[in-house]
């Protein structure tokens, strides 16, 4: 039975993170929004803490350790998945941008983690990857991907292009979705981990955004790029029975943590309303119904539990992870609700706020853009959608597109 409660035993874990984002993301906020591409020096030592909770055995608060371990009975378990998700919880509370900063806690850390190999997991320890997924051409549909991989020998060869790569240019490592056979359709996509300064990997620009602006977004191009095959996460056989499920198991992992970023940032949101709303005389009272309350109090209240629902789809997508049940249906379910809510929540606070939410005074004109990322990427709030409509009709990707 799952306990939606956050479990005794991370109330530690979820305490520290809390006062690191307090006193490091919050207070440097506002400082790296304005400095765009500005690599947030703070963090080194932020994440050397993190390396040494990870090193300890203790559960870290970063984007790694995703890996769905085997247990050796029925019995619940409260793993790393849940221990991750609550951590970053507490970091987007602090800062969105920031958390995508801190070095070796990438996305391209959580694919290595949920697929690759123990001799792949040994040799890239203490590595800080990105991951490579969009296109100019494919953007949620990652089935139709154009990047190529051929093999030659003992190394596969890659060509295409590569946009919107999360700490693209910080990060040593880059881990890309090309194609074996692009006739193959889904099942030859797979993914390889490519170290940064290999020939024919080149970085084009960096991309200037809405939010996130702590967080650099690269684009690359991969021109005859020599990876070694090694490098090769999952199985390099193409199997159409299969599908592309290996590299997709990545996202089963990531999308609760992305819901999480989501519902860390609509909490901090959520508390400074309230504050707001408070000091100008405004009364939330739950013990009346909201017909007989103020009409800023009753859209509080409504945003509340809208994400309290969020928060509560992504407990259970990440303990399902946990405890190695199939979970894709509830990841994209909180994936697609956290996303929405988040944006809905910090759009509607910085209206509730008025002028002050729409003053750089309050950082609620920061989250209200940091917030739409959020909705958008691991796969945007429509792609989910139909994902989740696949999953409940029982139809195919050929079925219902």
């Amino acid at each position: 039975m799952i306990n939606l409660e956050v479990p005794k035993k991370f109330t530690g874990l979820v305490r520290q993170a809390h006062q690191v984002s307090k006193e490091v993301l919050r207070a440097n906020s506002r400082k790296y929004d304005r400095a765009e591409h500005s690599y947030p020096k703070e963090l080194d030592m932020l994440a050397s803490l993190v390396d040494g909770m990870n090193d300890g055995g203790g559960q870290g608060a970063g984007a790694a350790g995703v890996r769905r371990e085997k247990t050796d009975d029925d019995s619940n378990r409260n793993g790393s998945n849940l221990s991750t998700a609550l951590g970053i919880i507490e970091m987007c509370w602090g800062d969105v941008g920031l958390l995508l900063s801190m070095p070796r806690q990438g996305l391209g850390n959580s694919a290595i983690a949920s697929v690759a190999n123990e001799e792949q997991l040994k040799r890239f320890e203490g590595r800080w990857a990105a991951m490579a997924i969009t296109e100019p051409g494919c953007g949620s549909d990652s089935a139709a991907i154009r990047t190529t991989a051929v093999k030659d020998g003992d190394e596969y060869i890659l060509n295409g292009e590569k946009i919107y790569v999360t700490a693209g240019e910080r990060a040593d490592l880059v881990v890309v979705w090309a194609t074996l056979d692009k006739s193959a359709g889904r099942a030859a996509i797979k993914s390889f981990v490519v170290e940064k300064g290999t020939p024919g990997f080149e970085l084009v620009r960096l991309e200037k955004k809405l939010g996130i602006k702590s967080s650099d977004t690269a684009a690359f191009v991969l021109k005859d790029c020599r990876v070694p095959a090694e490098n090769l996460l999952g199985d390099p056989t193409v199997n159409v029975e299969k599908g592309f499920a290996g590299v997709m198991q990545t996202f089963d992992n990531t999308r609760p943590l992305v819901a999480a970023m989501a519902i860390g940032l609509a909490r901090a949101a959520l508390e400074e309303t309230r504050k707001v709303l408070e000091a100008a005389g405004v009364e939330i009272d739950y013990d009346q119904l909201i017909t007989q309350q103020t009409a800023a109090a009753a859209e509080f209240i409504r945003m509340e539990a809208d994400f309290e629902a969020a928060r509560l789809l992504m407990m259970e997508a990440a303990w399902m992870a946990d405890n190695r049940k199939p979970n894709s249906l509830q990841a994209s379910m909180a994936k697609a609700k956290a996303g929405r809510a988040c944006v809905d929540i910090s759009l509607k606070c910085v209206e509730l706020c008025g002028n002050l939410g729409y003053t750089e005074d309050s950082l609620l004109e920061k989250w209200a853009r940091d917030s739409k990322i959020l909705d958008i990427f691991e796969g945007t709030q429509q792609i989910q959608q139909l994902i989740i409509a696949r999953r409940l009709l029982g139809k195919s990707s050929a079925e219902l597109k």
